[in-house]
């Protein structure tokens, strides 16, 4: 449904002559002239004068218009923190975002561009940029991939897949880390331009979904869809005490992906009080390791516990499902050993899931750390 404000955001008007037209896979005009919006699962039907959900994306004159040249956040970041476990790893990636989410979670790390519509206290100023500037930047930076992060970047496909085009040209991988409440239409009109999908499960509650602003069968069809594009796929559940730990929720989610797929990476990641969910503690390490031992024992082949450097013991490394070996040893984001060759495991030969480049494979340049870029 649309956003009830009778106006647009303070934010929002700053960003007026940061926006085009939206594309026309994502929009449809209803009979009483209403913009139907297909950038998320929402599908807002947008009237004259009116945002969506997300704030951003907004009907004026019987056009929708959406963001564009602009970033509200921007460096360069270790693949590991995405995080991407299976794709070139080792490397760093060229991390951007925009802002604006059509989710309002109450433990939102990225908050301050997320909420930049909704939250006067959450401050980030946009700063334009060019899509052949970013791909540019990427290469300046040594980073293969160029990835759209920091706020939700299906409300904003429009300026990712014209970055995307400029990355391609220069033979760079590309990137979402999204919390998947998505379309078929979205889906499509990015798969062409797409390399690798992060999703966030954030519960298997749809109550729980409801509190943060969504459904939950939305993101459970985008992440099978994902998956049924080819697009290379990782799932990552943050567990939050209280919330979304209980063992039969965890074993709910990690049955899930196996159903999509046992191939698919599932992340479970320690959380920590951060915006508005400040009620509890810390995610215990026990806590994270219990929930991925769940994740093995519902068949999935790449379980792995985040956020804990050094506290969870194997669940940070890749092991081949096949003989056990570790092939990838990580602390945090840091990959310190990577023994992969040719995609596949050195001691029995077995092809280990992902998206390898023998430009990067067996790959510890970086060393884990974000990196400002300007």
């Amino acid at each position: 449904m649309a956003a009830r404000s009778p106006a647009r955001s303070p934010v929002a008007d700053v960003l007026a002559r940061r926006t085009v037209a939206a594309a026309e896979e994502l929009v449809e005009r209803m009979p009483d002239g209403r913009l139907k919006c297909y950038s998320c699962g929402h599908r807002c039907p947008i009237p004259e004068g009116r945002e969506g959900v997300c704030r951003v994306r907004y009907n004026e004159g019987g056009v929708l218009k959406v963001p564009w040249g602009y970033v509200g956040a921007i460096q360069c970041d270790p693949i590991e923190k995405k995080p991407f476990f299976h794709a070139l790893p080792g490397s760093d990636a060229l991390s951007f975002g925009m802002l604006g989410c059509d989710l309002h979670c109450a433990y939102c790390q990225n908050w301050f561009t997320s909420q930049s519509v909704r939250d006067p206290e959450a401050v980030a100023a946009p700063r334009d940029v060019t899509a052949d500037g970013l791909s540019r930047l990427a290469v300046e930076c040594g980073a293969p991939t160029v990835v759209s992060t920091y706020n939700e970047p299906l409300i904003t496909s429009e300026w990712a897949v014209e970055v995307f085009k400029e990355a391609k040209r220069r033979n760079l991988y590309t990137a979402y880390v999204s919390n998947g409440n998505g379309t078929p239409q979205v889906l499509d009109f990015i798969r062409p331009w797409i390399d690798f999908y992060k999703v966030d499960l954030k519960s298997m509650d749809d109550k729980h979904y409801r509190q943060l602003g969504g459904v939950l069968q939305n993101v459970l069809d985008t992440i099978a869809g994902i998956h049924e594009r080819g697009i290379w796929l990782e799932v990552l559940t943050l567990v939050i005490p209280g919330f979304n730990d209980s063992e039969d929720e965890l074993r709910k989610a990690a049955a899930f992906v196996a159903s999509v797929s046992r191939e698919i990476p599932w992340h479970v990641t320690a959380f920590h009080p951060d915006y508005k969910m400040t009620d509890r503690g810390s995610t215990p390490a026990e806590t994270l390791v219990r929930a991925a031992e769940i994740g093995t024992e519902e068949g999935l082949r790449f379980v792995y516990a985040g956020n804990l450097p050094g506290r969870v013991g194997k669940w940070e490394d890749t092991r081949c499902p096949e003989c056990g070996e570790t092939v990838i040893e990580r602390f945090g984001f840091r990959v310190r050993q990577n023994r992969l060759a040719g995609g596949a495991c050195p001691t029995c030969g077995s092809a280990i899931a992902g998206r390898w480049d023998p430009r990067v494979e067996g790959s510890t340049r970086t060393n884990g750390i974000p990196l400002p870029v300007f």
